[in-house]
C-alpha cells in the first residue's frame, strides 16, 4: 500500500453535518482499534479467570492474588505518561504495532512462571505494552471522525473492554478445563501476532490512505475541531497538568475505573466465592454483565452524539451520559444487599452498563478539549494514567478486605461511593468542555 495525499477539498463539496459521504472506511479504522481492544482484555482479564486455579496451584493467600491482580497496574499506569508522548510522536499505526508485539509476548510468558515472583514480574512487562492502547484509540478516532461521529465510534472501540472481558470468561474457562490454567496465556497471547498482520496491511492517517475517497475526507474534515500544531495553542506537555479540566477528568476517570476493573479482576472470584458458582456457571453467567455493558456502550456513544448533532451545547452532550452514567453505576452497592444470585447479577450488570454508557463520552473527551491534534494521545495518557491507579487500588483492596472480613460486602458498598464521586467530578470539577487555552 502506498501513502498519497489527499487534499480534503479534492473533487468533492464540503458535506453538511448531516450527509454522508461516499465511503465508510473510517469505521473500518474503528473496527481494527476495537478488536485491538477486546485481544487486550482477554490478556488482561484471563488472570481474574484463572487466579482461583493459579492461587490453589501455587499455594497463594488472598493478599497475594491481589497483589498479582494489581500488578499489571502499576506499570500500565506508569506508563500511560510516556506512551501519550510517543504516540503523538510517532503516529497510531507504529505506536499499536509496538504494543502489540510487546503485550502478546509478555501474555504468553506468563505461563513459564512457577512461583508468585515470575507472575508478578510477567504482569509488570504485560502493563508497559499495553499501555498504549487506548490513547492510541482516541488518536485514532480523532484522525478518522468527525466530531458529531467521536462519541459512538469511541463506544465501538471502548467496547472491545467488554468483549474482552466477557469473552475471556468461557474462552479462557474452556481451555483451562481442557489444558491447564498455563496454556491459557499461550493461546491467548497468540491472537495479537495475528491482528498485527491485518493492521500493518489497513492502517493509515486519512491523509494518507489510497483507499479513502475524496468525499470521506472532506467529511471527516468538516468538523475538525481540532486545529493543526503549526495553527494551535502552543501549550507544553507539562503545562497541561495546570488545568483543572485536566485534573477533573483524571479525578472522573479514576472513579470509574475503580468501579470497572472490579469486574475485569476479581468479578469471577466472587462469583465462586459469594455465589458458588463452578467453572462452567462462571463462564456462562459471569459474561452477562460484560455483555450487557456493550450496549450500554453502543448506547452512551448515540445519546452523546446525537445531543451533539441536534445543537445542544457540546459540554452539555457529553456531561448528561456522563454524569447519569456515573450516578446509576453506584448500583453495584445494591447487590451486597440481595440474596437471589439472579437479582444480583441483574444489578452488576445495570452498573456495568452504566458505566459504560459513561465511558463513551469519556474517551471522546480528549479529542475535545485538545489544544492541537499533537496533545490528543497526551490528554487520553493523563487521563488514563490517573484511571489506572484505581486498578491498582481496587485489585489490593479487595484481596486486603477479603482476608479480614472473608467477603465482598465491602468492596461493593466502597466501589458504590466511587461511582457518586466520579458522578460529581465531571458535573462540579469540569469545567465548560471546550479546546483548552494557553494560559
Amino acid at each position: 500500500m502506498t501513502p498519497t495525499t489527499i487534499p480534503p477539498s479534492q473533487n468533492a463539496p464540503l458535506p453538511s453535518a448531516f450527509t454522508k459521504p461516499k465511503g465508510n472506511l473510517r469505521w473500518l479504522m474503528v473496527f481494527m482499534a476495537f478488536s485491538a481492544t477486546a485481544i487486550n482484555y482477554v490478556d488482561r482479564a484471563n488472570l481474574g479467570v484463572a487466579a482461583p486455579y493459579i492461587a490453589k496451584d501455587l499455594n497463594l493467600s488472598p493478599e497475594a492474588t491481589g497483589a498479582l491482580l494489581g500488578a499489571f497496574f502499576w506499570t500500565y499506569a506508569a506508563f500511560q505518561l510516556p506512551s501519550g508522548w510517543f504516540i503523538d510522536r510517532v503516529g497510531a499505526r507504529t505506536a499499536y504495532a509496538f504494543a502489540v508485539v510487546w503485550w502478546s509476548l509478555f501474555t504468553a510468558a506468563t505461563a513459564l512462571a512457577r512461583g508468585f515472583g515470575a507472575l508478578f514480574g510477567a504482569r509488570l512487562l504485560l502493563g508497559i505494552g499495553e499501555a498504549p492502547a487506548y490513547p492510541t484509540n482516541a488518536k485514532i478516532v480523532s484522525e478518522w471522525f468527525p466530531r458529531r461521529e467521536r462519541a459512538f465510534a469511541t463506544s465501538i472501540f471502548d467496547s472491545g473492554n467488554r468483549v474482552g472481558t466477557a469473552l475471556s470468561l468461557p474462552i479462557v474457562s474452556a481451555i483451562i478445563a481442557q489444558f491447564g490454567w498455563r496454556m491459557s496465556f499461550v493461546i491467548t497471547g497468540a491472537l495479537g501476532f495475528v491482528w498485527l498482520a491485518f493492521w500493518l496491511w489497513i492502517y493509515r492517517s486519512p491523509a494518507q490512505h489510497p483507499w479513502i475517497t475524496p468525499q470521506e475526507h472532506a467529511y471527516i474534515e468538516s468538523d475538525q475541531t481540532i486545529p493543526n500544531p503549526a495553527a494551535g495553542a502552543k501549550i507544553r506537555w507539562r503545562d497541561l497538568f495546570r488545568y483543572r479540566m485536566i485534573w477533573g477528568m483524571m479525578l472522573g476517570f479514576f472513579c470509574l475505573n475503580f468501579v470497572i476493573y472490579f469486574f475485569s479482576t476479581w468479578f469471577p472470584s466472587y462469583l465462586v466465592q459469594a455465589r458458588g458458582f463452578d467453572l462452567k456457571k462462571m463462564g456462562l453467567i459471569g459474561m452477562i454483565p460484560a455483555l450487557v455493558a456493550v450496549f450500554g456502550g453502543y448506547l452512551g456513544g448515540y445519546v452523546s452524539d446525537r445531543l451533539v448533532r441536534s445543537g445542544m451545547r457540546l459540554s452539555l452532550a457529553r456531561k448528561i451520559p456522563l454524569v447519569g452514567g456515573m450516578f446509576m453505576s453506584s448500583s453495584i452497592a445494591l447487590a451486597v444487599l440481595v440474596e437471589s444470585t439472579t437479582a444480583a447479577i441483574a444489578l452488576m450488570s445495570l452498573s456495568y452498563a452504566s458505566l459504560s454508557f459513561a465511558a463513551a463520552s469519556i474517551w471522546a473527551l480528549p479529542a475535545d478539549v485538545a489544544p492541537t491534534r499533537d496533545h490528543v494521545g497526551s490528554i487520553g495518557g493523563i487521563q488514563n494514567f490517573a484511571s489506572n491507579l484505581a486498578g491498582v487500588c481496587i485489585t489490593t483492596f479487595v484481596g486486603v478486605m477479603l482476608a479480614r472480613t472473608g467477603g465482598f460486602v465491602v468492596p461493593l458498598v466502597v466501589a458504590g461511593g466511587f461511582s457518586l464521586l466520579g458522578a460529581f467530578s465531571y458535573l462540579v470539577i469540569v469545567p465548560e468542555i471546550k479546546p483548552l487555552e494557553p494560559k
